[in-house]
């Protein structure tokens, strides 16, 4: 008899998320159990995290932005419970930062994490344009080492933020982020990549970048939303019969699949 494998989520809540049951709605779609828990919970359990596979930080508005966009968020656990996040990181299980959640990890330091260091050297800003951005955008795949990103070239994405141009401490963090193949995203231009002016890069990031991973390239972080276009009906123009080849479902489906 075939023994089937049960891969586990936790989603974390609470403070401003909202995006929370969109994500847990993505990974039940690909096959994980879900689990959404609020951030207080995980500090007063925090043997909770040991329980699971995959960790996802979901979209939102945590604390209102208040301070800058997923700060206050990022410090409840850097001083609660970040050594049992680190273990669970260093072990190879899977973290997935999206909008609100990429800015948490980046504040956090899990991103880009050069050398395992964990120190905050790259930061999600406010757009160029001066205000929020709710459009779709195409992004390319530019490294695919990471088991997120398996088999995904090009995705079709919604974006919904106000603080999502990525930025870099200096020139020498964004040169080491492409040496070591950390980008793993980036805004395009599909009928002319050349063009990679606005509103194609919705909010101005540094070297078109939508998205990264660590080293290991276990942790993902993005701005889009791959968790809102789990089926080719959300796509805007889906009654002209327009249908991609891969969708933001994709995604949560190498995740699971990572662990089978």
């Amino acid at each position: 008899m075939e023994h089937k494998v049960s891969i586990k989520t936790l989603i974390l809540t609470g403070y401003g998320i909202n995006a929370e049951k969109e994500l847990k709605w993505a990974f039940d779609l690909a096959g994980s159990e879900t689990d959404i828990i609020h951030l207080e919970d995980l500090i007063e359990n925090k043997s909770i995290l040991s329980k699971y596979n995959i960790l996802g930080f979901a979209g939102g508005f945590s604390f209102g932005d208040h301070i800058a966009s997923g700060k206050v968020f990022a410090n409840l656990i850097k001083y609660n419970v970040f050594e049992d996040l680190k273990k669970f990181i260093d072990s190879g299980k899977l973290v997935i930062g999206i909008c609100n959640g990429f800015q948490v990890i980046t504040k956090l330091g899990l991103l880009p994490s050069f050398d395992n260091s964990y120190e905050p050297v790259v930061s999600l800003t406010a757009n160029d344009s001066g205000h929020f951005e709710d459009r779709w955008v195409t992004v390319k795949v530019e490294n695919n080492k990471s088991p997120w990103l398996h088999g995904i070239d090009t995705l079709y994405l919604p974006v919904r933020h106000g603080e999502g141009k990525l930025i870099t401490r200096d020139s020498a963090t964004l040169e080491r982020l492409k040496k070591n193949g950390q980008v793993a995203l980036r805004y395009t231009n599909k009928k002319n990549p050349d063009d990679m002016s606005y509103p194609h890069n919705p909010n101005g990031s540094y070297y078109d970048i939508a998205g990264i991973t660590n080293e290991a390239g276990n942790v993902f972080g993005l701005m889009p939303h791959p968790e809102a276009y789990y089926c080719n009906e959300l796509h805007p123009n889906w009654t002209e019969g327009v249908i991609e080849n891969k969708i933001g479902l994709d995604i949560f489906k190498n995740a699971v699949n990572y662990f089978k």
